[in-house]
């Protein structure tokens, strides 16, 4: 039961941080929770926590979502850029959402054992560098773009991006919003539109991955879901605001020191 807490807790934390939660999560089993679990179901298992805080999201943040809702059902009456939102949605999550079932493939469904597990920890934080690379490379840019500014190509780049985030060690919101920045976004739009992007393709990850083992969900793993909600609720907005005025990047870069580190301790 502990394990799962402490997993529950941990992704509704870093969720909202450009620190990889599923890699994270998958440290954690690694080093604090060792058991026969293979690598593809540690990531079935992360995607179900991600349900937690796509759930406190939606509750944060109904009543904007209520109005999407009602703007995609009155498509043509509606201004351009929620016009535009709404396709980048659509955009980003079908292409998303195919290469991460084509990126999951290529992860092995094998044991952990300890040099697997070194392995993996490694790969990790190599992954943690590339997308600390992308949020310091970018720092000191001030973009204009806002949803009224939303095209097929910046859906499509953003689709692929969020699509590499199925592999362990890939931040989801660290590649959207620093790929949204580099496209010239500001960085409230950048945040606002990452948010949104993260709530279909889980719910969708999950009906596709885990909804024929639903029948094998136990309490525990209930109670994990459920920190993830809590956690989320509490610590979302301190989180979103903290992302507006800092950069992030140092903090990612420090934590793939440490976990290259420990790889090789």
């Amino acid at each position: 039961m502990l394990e799962y807490i402490i997993l529950g807790a941990v992704q509704g934390i870093v969720e909202w941080l450009p620190v990889s939660s599923e890699g994270v999560i998958a440290l954690i089993k690694v080093n604090f929770f060792p058991s026969d679990t293979g690598l593809f179901d540690i990531v079935k298992e992360a995607l179900f926590l991600h349900l937690g805080t796509a759930l406190a999201a939606i509750v944060y943040f109904r009543h904007y979502i209520r109005t999407l809702i009602k703007d995609f059902l009155h498509y043509d009456n509606v201004p351009l850029a929620q016009k535009n939102t709404i396709q980048f949605l659509i955009i980003s999550t079908v292409i998303s959402g195919l290469l991460g079932l084509v990126l999951l493939n290529f992860i092995p469904d094998t044991t952990l054992t300890e040099n697997t597990a070194k392995i993996l920890t490694a790969g990790i934080g190599i992954m943690l560098l590339i997308t600390a690379g992308i949020q310091l490379y970018d720092k000191n840019k001030t973009g204009t773009k806002t949803g009224v500014d939303i095209c097929l190509r910046d859906s499509t780049t953003l689709g692929i991006a969020q699509g590499f985030a199925a592999v362990p060690g890939l931040s989801r919101s660290g590649l959207t919003v620093a790929s949204l920045l580099l496209l010239g976004y500001t960085k409230k739009e950048s945040l606002r539109l990452s948010f949104l992007m993260s709530i279909p393709i889980v719910l969708a990850g999950n009906i596709l991955l885990n909804i024929n083992e639903i029948h094998t969900i136990t309490l525990p793993s209930l109670v994990g879901l459920a920190f993830s909600f809590i956690f989320g609720i509490i610590t979302i907005d301190v989180l979103l605001k903290l992302a507006k005025r800092m950069n992030f990047g140092y903090f990612v870069l420090f934590f793939a020191i440490l976990t290259l580190a420990a790889a090789f301790i």
